[in-house]
């Protein structure tokens, strides 16, 4: 019987908590009753009125006695109409009409609440908006909708605008129904307690609902704890609320924290606020208000260990399981329930299970204060005081968000001072002028800007200054010296007013902005009521009965974990660290794929990759390898070699992978991605893959999806095989895969997993290694991906009238939008989306103009980007638009981005419904001729290549990509056009690398040489077909144009030497001085033309380049990009039959000149780089050869690099040789005689270690040489026999012990 009743009670919980939830998510009830029409003339109430017949009595909707409706005497903004409705109602909208058959109507209004008639508060809707459309006209009736409902007493209308030519009038009603509730009031004293019986409640579930106000920032609204250090408490501190979930010191992991949850913010305003929590196991979600936070809790939330008590208001004595200074609750609840009890019910009937701790009141006190809010920095306060009144004295309690204002300003008699209070950087600065003396300043209190109330006292009194700030004295208080201070008779509140008013009032700082309450002067309270009426004192742009601050980063608009911080009017990001920009750090500083960074220039390298762009993925780091395809690089923990035994199925060996990403970066790369492969290499002796008894498997793996995989790689998933039982090559023809023939041998079974859904491998399983003479080793490669599906997604739209449709774009708080087009028409929409009202629209409004249209509610705004060129050049231009709570934003290219901020107070959420159309509008005008590609909409890509194919007027895909990328290739690289993209030809090049940018550099030991031989023999060059045989013999070379680098110490050196068969010759040499000649000989009958540079010492080991470009007898010369010279030659005009192309050193150098062959004896010793003859690149041809080259190498020639780059990561330093490690030994340089005299035994002992160790560094080598090719020999025919299969894994085995050693080698 208990267990039915039990299961009853859960189903009516079940049931009650989703009629609460349908509840919170709005009325579904009918509340839509008429509530002001009934109401007597004396539920009216106005700050003012025209006339007898204008009265407030004459507002109600649609009636047409006395004047027509309510005016005030004077039409500003200080105006208000005021309704009592007797008690406090549920109110859904509201209705206005204009003065009837008159001019007089208001166009936009403020809407108030309040329960007392006194501290209102300002609706806000869900959108942030404050005000409400009026009237257009005099009769015609306006609704506007609560949402959410107010429940409130009293409700006050302020008109903000009205008809110019009219005056404010106002007929109005409102719509709602009764609201019944009960209401308990604590003194922060007292408490209730409930005690429940154990039966009717479920551990695994809490359901707690209340509303509570209050003017105190802090207070314990309830509290549940149990004997293990459970607990669970709702606490009020500084104005927010905290909900502490503590599941227990044993089952929390020591890494982990009580679950705190804080939503909230500035509810010590003595209004009603709406608190829900519910529990269901581990999930916990938290409503406070119209802010939800959901949770899914650490440690073992599933059971909670608590008591069958809980308490309301305070936390009883001794506290149980409580570590923090706490106090009790001072205000008012409302509607309590705890799991559908109604405890402020119980308590009211004195039921046995209620205990009631102090003073209870079942009626909620109206604590009676008047706030005051400056709303601009224009705003101010000015108060009278009796004059000759001795001494200054004040007090007020203010807050705000704003760090700098002028808080007070009294003037003072007979000294002719004056007294400042000003809130500066936070802190209050109290200053005391008096003319002849320096002025007196104190510094008290710090962050008083935060939003919480603080409370101020200042006295200036009988030569003694203080200032008192929330209680605490300023220590130090300055003498005055002997006069007696006394005011002049005003204070100045919160600015000053214009010069016009005739004030001397003076302030360094703007006005304040933010609200104040409770001021005295010289302790007497005023009255601002009085204020208010006009009766006392002077003001300007406040708002008086009222605090209007409001917490702007609360919902928290900064994204990506950016960091928010306000002011009265506006709310700021700092997105610092968080790999985001933007005025709310929407946008990604990252790319999307290494195939983005590839086309922006980038080389390979680590980069951060963010997958979706502005989505909620952060960034990664990975490596891209850039070459004509690039590839992304995922590497894990568990790269090398795993060796397994006695795995067994009741005790299974896992290996589990970790990548520096989460499971979702992954995925966003992989779906992103063209092709994701890796490579599991699987090895086995006595180890199979399937029971061939029952087909279950023995060893398996689990990849992203968390599935069992059974197929191995090289295989797919339908086939469950291996590699070899594809190929039909298994060592046993019954058997799909190596390992379950089951051999006491070792083979192995490897292949790529290229299946993208299953991808990456994150764990491995094996349980058949517990046989004897069983074992199993295996390896996972790193996780490869190539392409980027979205980068070159596109679309050609052929006609004005075609477009293609998609679902329509979610991006109410923040959107962004990027895409790539390149067209020749004049103008064109690239894409639209519409709502009701609200509507986004980015078109190329004419061939220099791109333009970004959008409305959410404020009226329609346009930004534009203006080129100086124009965009319709068939060129790719690219185009990023953003929107969010703070501005709209509109970057072309590179050029200046342009943007709009956004109104402080106006419509914040775009709210569309139509389709999206791209390429065109819903009116089928004004459509885009031209490409659009990698469209993106909050860092999710369009597919518009597969949306294309079935849309008539459009094409997938766009051609034509080196128009605008073509430049990308460098140093003579030709751009050639792919389907997708474009790759660079750099065959016509001496660089190499994706985009022909990476040098082909040597070093050039002493006496080595690369020659290149146009042709052996003069005669049998005619028939060459050769690609040196460009070079024809017979051909006489009238031009060419020459480029070489260089990095020597060495004088005198030859850098490059081109010889005929007609014993004609070019040398570019290195004198014994240092300088660098260039000889040309173009007449075998006449001297050379030498064109000497002297300008400084070429061999000072620093990196030069040299251009020659010769036209006939005209040579240019071009050193260093700097020095440039243009030369006649005499010695002819024409290069007949050309034969060789030397770098380095000749060996043959009869019949040129001394100089010449003085260099060609020497050769060169030094890094050579990028050498090209028109188009030969000889040093490429030796060291990259794509083909057969006539190249001839001497000596040691090794690739290298001639340059040291500046600010290259650390890959980038270890690939780079410094010129100074090829530098020669000390015998090859230039003699230091003093040097070897004196230490000559110790550069032989030196040297005998350097011999030594390059001795052991060669049999290192020899070694790792051996065991290298030992590897690949075995690797190749791993398939064909057992034998092979365990050599390989031998292989693998000792070559990690070789790395070992070598290290260990190394070091010694």
């Amino acid at each position: 019987m208990g267990s039915v009743t039990g299961a009853l009670l859960r189903l009516l919980l079940l049931l009650w908590t989703q009629s609460w939830d349908r509840a919170e998510a709005g009325n579904s009830y009918d509340c839509d009753d008429p509530l002001a029409s009934a109401l007597p003339p004396a539920s009216f109430s106005s700050s003012s009125e025209l006339s007898g017949s204008h009265g407030p009595g004459f507002a109600r909707l649609n009636r047409r006695d006395g004047a027509g409706g309510w005016s005030p005497l004077v039409s500003n903004k200080y105006q208000w109409l005021q309704i009592d409705l007797g008690e406090r109602m549920e109110v859904t909208s509201v209705a206005t009409q204009g003065g009837y058959g008159s001019s007089n109507w208001v166009t936009s209004y403020l809407l108030m609440f309040s329960d007392s008639g006194r501290n209102w508060k300002q609706y806000r809707q869900e959108d942030s908006v404050w005000g409400f459309s009026g009237n257009a006209n005099a009769d015609s009736v306006v609704y506007s909708r609560l949402q959410p409902s107010v429940k409130a007493r009293f409700l006050r209308f302020l008109p903000l605008e009205w008809n110019p030519k009219g005056r404010i009038g106002m007929r109005i009603e409102v719509f709602g129904c009764a609201y019944r509730s009960e209401v308990v009031d604590l003194d922060g004293k007292s408490s209730l307690h409930y005690r429940f019986n154990q039966k009717s409640l479920s551990p695994m579930k809490d359901t707690i609902s209340l509303k509570f106000k209050t003017m105190q920032s802090a207070g314990v609204l309830l509290h549940r704890a149990g004997p293990g250090g459970d607990s669970i408490t709702l606490e009020l501190r500084g104005g927010r609320l905290f909900l502490l979930i503590n599941a227990g010191e044993a089952k929390l992991p020591s890494t982990h924290s009580p679950t705190n949850l804080t939503l909230g913010s500035l509810l010590d305003d003595q209004h009603w606020h709406s608190v829900l929590i519910q529990r269901r196991g581990k999930q916990v979600n938290f409503t406070v208000d119209e802010h939800k936070s959901r949770f899914h809790a650490q440690g073992d939330l599933s059971y909670l260990d608590l008591d069958y008590e809980i308490s309301f208001g305070g936390i009883p004595a001794p506290a149980k399981s409580v570590s923090f200074l706490h106090k009790n609750f001072h205000g008012c609840l409302e509607n309590l329930y705890y799991n559908d009890m109604d405890i402020i019910d119980l308590a009211k009937q004195q039921d046995p299970q209620i205990i009631i701790m102090g003073n209870v009141s079942f009626i909620c006190s109206q604590p009676q204060s008047v706030p005051v809010t400056f709303l601009s920095s224009r705003s101010f306060l000015t108060l009278p005081a009796s004059s000759r009144e001795e001494g200054v004295s004040a007090s007020f309690q203010f807050r705000t968000w704003n760090a700098a204002g002028l808080l007070l300003f009294s003037e003072l008699q007979v000294v002719s001072g004056s007294l400042l209070l000003l809130l500066s950087d936070g802190k209050l600065k109290l200053n005391l002028h008096q003319p002849g003396k320096l002025p007196s300043d104190i510094i008290a209190g710090a962050g008083l800007n935060d939003g919480q109330w603080h409370s101020v006292s200042v006295s200036a009194k009988r030569n003694h200054l203080s200032v008192v700030v929330d209680g605490l004295v300023t220590p130090a208080s300055p003498s005055l010296g002997p006069e007696q201070i006394y005011s002049a008779g005003t204070y100045y509140f919160g600015g000053c007013p214009d010069k016009s008013f005739g004030s001397r009032c003076r302030s360094p700082l703007a006005g304040f902005q933010g609200c104040m309450r409770l001021i005295s002067i010289n302790d007497r309270e005023v009255d601002l009521i009085a204020v208010q009426q006009g009766s006392l004192g002077n003001f300007s742009d406040l708002q008086i009965d009222s605090c209007g601050i409001s917490d702007r980063c609360l919902p928290n608009y900064c994204e990506h974990g950016g960091k928010c911080s306000q002011s009265w009017g506006a709310f700021h990001c700092d997105c610092t660290d968080t790999g985001y920009t933007g005025a709310t750090c929407h946008s990604s500083i990252y790319e999307q794929s290494c195939e983005a960074y590839k086309h922006r220039g980038n080389t390979s390298g680590f980069y951060y990759i963010d997958a979706d762009g502005s989505g909620p993925l952060r960034p990664f780091l990975l490596y891209c390898n850039m070459t004509e395809t690039t590839w992304s690089i995922v590497q894990h923990n568990g790269s090398d070699l795993t060796r397994v035994r006695s795995a067994h199925p009741e005790q299974p060996h896992a290996g589990v992978f970790r990548y520096p990403a989460s499971a979702e970066q992954l995925q966003a790369t992989i779906r992103q991605a063209e092709h994701c492969q890796q490579e599991l290499a699987y090895y086995c002796k006595k180890s199979r893959l399937v029971d061939q008894q029952d087909g279950s498997p023995l060893s398996w793996w689990i990849g992203r999806t968390n599935e069992t995989q059974t197929y191995w790689g090289g295989s797919v998933p339908e086939l469950q095989k291996c590699t070899c039982g594809l190929e039909g090559t298994c060592i046993d023809a019954h058997y799909h895969c190596n390992c379950d023939a089951d051999r006491n041998e070792w083979t192995n079974d490897t292949g790529f997993l290229s299946y993208k859904e299953h991808l990456p491998v994150t764990k491995i399983v094996i349980t058949d290694t517990g046989r004897p003479h069983s074992e199993a080793a295996y390896k996972l490669g790193p996780l490869l991906c190539r392409g980027d599906t979205s980068f070159w997604n596109s679309a050609s739209f052929n006609t004005e009238a075609s477009y293609l449709h998609f679902p329509t774009f979610q991006g109410e708080i923040s959107a962004d939008v990027s895409f790539f087009f390149k067209t020749t028409a004049l103008s064109g929409v690239f894409l639209e989306n519409l709502g009701i009202t609200d509507f986004i629209r980015i078109e190329l409004r004419s061939p220099t103009t791109v333009t970004f249209s959008f409305d959410v509610g404020n009226g329609p705004f346009e930004i534009s980007v203006q080129s100086p060129t124009r965009f319709n050049d068939n060129q790719w231009h690219h185009v990023r638009v953003g929107r969010n709570m703070k501005e709209a934003s509109l970057e072309v290219d590179q050029l200046l981005p342009k943007t709009q901020p956004a109104p402080a107070d106006g419509h914040a959420l775009l709210q569309l419904n139509s389709q999206l159309f791209v390429g065109g509008t819903a009116t089928r005008q004004r459509g885009f001729l031209g490409c659009i590609r990698s469209l993106q909409l909050n860092g999710m890509t369009l597919d518009l290549e597969e949306r294309a194919k079935v849309t008539p007027g459009v094409q997938p895909g766009c051609p034509g990509h080196c128009g605008s990328y073509g430049k990308l290739c460098r140093h003579g690289g030709k751009c050639r056009e792919k389907p997708s993209g474009f790759f660079c030809d750099c065959s016509a090049s001496a660089y190499t690398g994706p985009f022909c940018s990476n040098e082909i550099s040597a070093y050039f030991g002493t006496g080595s040489s690369v020659i290149y031989n146009f042709q052996e023999n003069y005669s049998l060059s005619k028939n060459s077909s050769s690609h040196a045989a460009s070079f024809h013999g017979d051909m006489k070379l009238s031009r060419e144009m020459i480029e070489v680098s260089f990095r020597t110490t060495r004088s005198p050196s030859l850098l490059l030497y081109m010889s005929s068969f007609y014993k004609e010759y070019l040398s570019i040499i290195i004198a014994r001085n240092g300088s660098l000649q260039i000889r040309y000989k173009l007449n075998k009958y006449q001297e050379p033309d030498i064109v000497n540079f002297d300008l400084k010492n070429m061999a000072d080991g620093q990196l030069h380049h040299i251009k020659l470009n010769r036209e006939e007898d005209m040579l240019f010369v071009e050193i260093d990009e700097s020095t440039r010279r243009g030369v006649h030659l005499s010695s002819g005009t024409e290069f007949s039959a050309v034969k060789s192309l030397v770098l380095g050193r000749i060996l043959e150098h009869s019949g040129v000149d001394q100089d010449t062959a003085l260099a060609a004896a020497q050769g060169f010793t030094g890094c050579l780089s990028a050498v090209r003859f028109g188009h030969v690149a000889p040093l490429k041809a030796a060291l990259h050869p794509s083909h057969p080259a006539p190249v001839t190498i001497t000596g040691h020639v090794t690739e290298s690099s001639c340059v040291a780059q500046a600010g290259t990561d650390a890959t980038s330093r270890e690939r780079t040789h410094s010129f100074t490690d090829h530098s020669g030994t000390l015998d090859d340089r230039e003699p230091l005689t003093n040097a070897i005299k004196s230490d000559s035994a110790v550069i032989g002992g030196l040297i005998a270690v350097v011999i030594f160790i390059l001795l052991c560094i060669t049999a290192v080598a020899i070694r790792i040489y051996q065991q290298k090719r030992l590897y690949k020999r075995n690797e190749t025919k791993r398939s064909e026999n057992v034998d092979s299969a365990q050599a390989v894994l031998k292989s693998e085995l000792n070559i990690q012990n070789t790395v070992n050693e070598n290290q260990k080698e190394y070091f010694f």
